[in-house]
């Protein structure tokens, strides 16, 4: 038995379920292997609280299941009934009354489908149950996220000959992508925020020219071997201002709070707390607008958050951003992210360390 469906199969005994259904094809990659999206027809992967597995699918992904070793197999054509199979494996693993943990991102229309086919079952979020398991990370994945976040520090290296006046948004963005899939990374995404843009912190990038003056915000990441990395720099275009380095001074040492606050078993609320009330204490409180940081692993977001409403403890192995930052509405925007891991020694960053000041380029 896979060691991951064990690891499930008795997380939902702890949970008193009786079989988890994925969805996702990052869960069921996690899972399996197997990162195989099923769009608008039916797909699960189960797993019971005994570890035993099976997957329904349609026939056309029948043989990549195959090919990566999944056992049990129920393909489906088009035209024929899946929720017929799942009425199968229902009757063959008693779940007519059972509790089924679902993935959170399986579509209402086929959730439905499979509460009208067991109205006596109990069908419950089963994100708590599969986070869990994928916030702690092993060595493996891990070298696969050190692998990703080295690939956007050079990034980050390379583009900065590139940080010009007269340039637009949209051209840096491509050239980070570039950079980043040259050195075997797979983009996901780019944000570069210039000037009163850097204010929205999901600012969309588009044509709005670099000029002189400007403070820019790049928030960029990659995937390798499935696994994320998430990096935000600050700088500015020239000579930055008096008030841009004495805002950038206040996010650096938020940052840094909220890195010193972390350790096994304190919390994602403390954290939070800890680098926020550097802002708050330097007057810019209300524009710190977001919580200080979210998990990260295969899902560019996971368990767990560094927010104020996490008060779960934090674990060996948890990765999540510290990214604190000062919005500042008409004017310019401050950021500063690295993605950590969490040891018996602390945060430690996976990134290279940001400037303790705003650099002009």
């Amino acid at each position: 038995m896979s060691s991951k469906y064990s690891r499930l199969a008795e997380a939902l005994q702890e949970h008193g379920c009786d079989a988890f259904l994925a969805w996702s094809p990052i869960t069921m990659g996690y899972l399996a292997d197997l990162f195989e999206n099923g769009h608008e027809r039916f797909l699960t992967l189960a797993v019971n609280s005994k570890g035993d597995h099976h997957l329904i699918c349609p026939a056309l992904t029948v043989n990549q299941a195959e090919r990566i070793g999944v056992q049990s197999i129920a393909g489906w054509r088009d035209g024929e009934d899946p929720i017929a199979l799942f009425k199968d494996l229902s009757e063959r693993w008693d779940l007519s009354v059972g509790i089924l943990a679902v993935d959170p991102e399986m579509p209402a229309r086929h959730l439905l489908a499979l509460q009208n086919l067991l109205p006596s079952a109990l069908f419950k979020d089963g994100d708590a149950i599969i986070s869990g398991l994928m916030r702690q990370k092993d060595a493996a994945e891990i070298d696969a996220m050190i692998r990703a976040a080295r690939i956007a520090d050079d990034a980050w290296i390379a583009i900065q000959p590139y940080l010009t006046a007269g340039v637009t948004e949209a051209t840096i963005a491509q050239k980070l992508s570039e950079f980043m899939r040259a050195a075997g990374g797979k983009p996901t995404f780019t944000i570069i925020a210039a000037g009163p843009n850097g204010a929205e912190p999901h600012h969309l990038t588009d044509e709005t020219v670099l000029k002189s003056g400007d403070v820019v915000i790049l928030d960029f990441g990659c995937e390798v071997d499935h696994y994320q990395s998430d990096i935000t720099r600050t700088i500015c275009i020239g000579s930055p201002s008096d008030e841009a380095k004495a805002v950038y001074d206040i996010v650096y040492r938020a940052h840094i709070a909220g890195r010193d606050a972390i350790s096994i078993g304190k919390t994602g609320a403390e954290a939070d707390a800890a680098a926020r009330q550097v802002i708050t204490d330097a007057g810019y409180g209300e524009f710190f607008n977001h919580r200080l940081g979210h998990g990260i692993g295969m899902n560019g977001h996971e368990a767990p958050n560094l927010a104020a409403s996490n008060t779960e403890p934090l674990t060996s192995g948890d990765c999540f951003s510290i990214e604190p930052g000062v919005y500042l509405p008409g004017k310019f925007g401050v950021r500063i992210e690295n993605i950590y891991t969490l040891t018996e020694h602390g945060a430690q960053s996976l990134n290279d360390s940001p400037s303790s000041t705003l650099v002009g380029i």
